[in-house]
């Protein structure tokens, strides 16, 4: 059984090694969760996570997760990660690279699952909202979908599930799908320039709850049926550190305040007094 191959290219790995490496690679992570589990028995407020999350539940849903985790657990080092977008498959997650990702997915995963692999929890839907500057034209007047196609719409790229979403509204009315002006993933750009008022995008609302008084944004009376589930992704059969699993359920309990009609901490608040 050979391991390496000679090839013009040079030296490659032979099916056999390439078997061996994963199986290898799996029996390490488990020696290091192992590792990781003692630690928390013998210290529960201390811990590492390593979370893998796309720019746009970053700058909004992960945001209160944090400071409700970090909170709880204030010894805990958390490291956030950018994964690739949009994908399903999560190369990090197969290579043990990151405990958990989150993702913004186009359906719901089949019975919890979003491959052989890979198991997916939805936590709750994330509907998308056309946004303006406050002092924008478009805030001022009346405006449905036929009347932003020629706006200049800050979005992210072509490829990215955002912008699939919200040019499946224009097309579904039998209208053109925009042409960003700008494309970008960083949502401090799209939030500052549409602030402005020179501009107009399509943010989910768990981004725009955060940084719309900051920025001065609001929302068009416009519905676009965009509401996509944001779940959090884990490698099946991993077993799961204390850590990890505490991280999940103070995700699970910020979720509820992003679901349609749910109370915020504020309302909550309000009530007790």
């Amino acid at each position: 059984m050979r391991l390496l191959d000679r090839t013009p290219k040079g030296i490659t790995m032979t099916p056999y090694a390439e078997a061996l490496m994963v199986r290898g690679r799996a029996a390490f992570d488990e020696l290091r969760q192992g590792i990781r589990d003692i630690e928390f028995i013998g210290d529960p407020s201390t811990g590492e996570l390593t979370i893998g999350c796309p720019e746009s539940i970053a700058a909004g849903f992960l945001i209160p997760v944090l400071e409700r985790f970090s909170k709880d657990h204030p010894r805990v080092r958390v490291h956030v990660v950018p994964v690739r977008t949009p994908t399903v498959e999560f190369p990090e997650l197969l290579e043990r690279k990151i405990d958990l990702a989150f993702a913004r997915l186009a359906t719901n995963p089949v019975q919890g699952r979003l491959s052989e692999e890979l198991d997916a929890e939805v936590l709750f839907n994330d509907r998308y909202y056309v946004v303006v500057g406050e002092n924008s034209r478009w805030a001022r007047r009346k405006v449905g979908l036929a009347d932003l196609v020629d706006a200049p719409w800050i979005m992210t790229p072509l490829d990215a599930l955002g912008d699939t979403f919200v040019g499946g509204s224009f097309t579904r009315r039998g209208l053109k799908a925009p042409n960003p002006m700008i494309t970008t993933f960083s949502i401090h750009l799209r939030n500052h320039l549409v602030g402005s008022g020179e501009f107009i995008t399509a943010l989910p609302g768990s981004v725009f709850r955060v940084y719309r008084r900051l920025h001065g944004l609001k929302e068009l009376p416009i519905d676009l049926s965009v509401r996509p589930p944001v779940a959090i992704v884990t490698l099946r059969n991993r077993t799961l550190t204390p850590t990890v699993q505490s991280f999940i359920r103070r995700a699970r309990d910020i979720a509820r305040s992003f679901v349609p009609g749910a109370p915020t901490q504020n309302t909550k608040r309000r009530r007790l007094e």
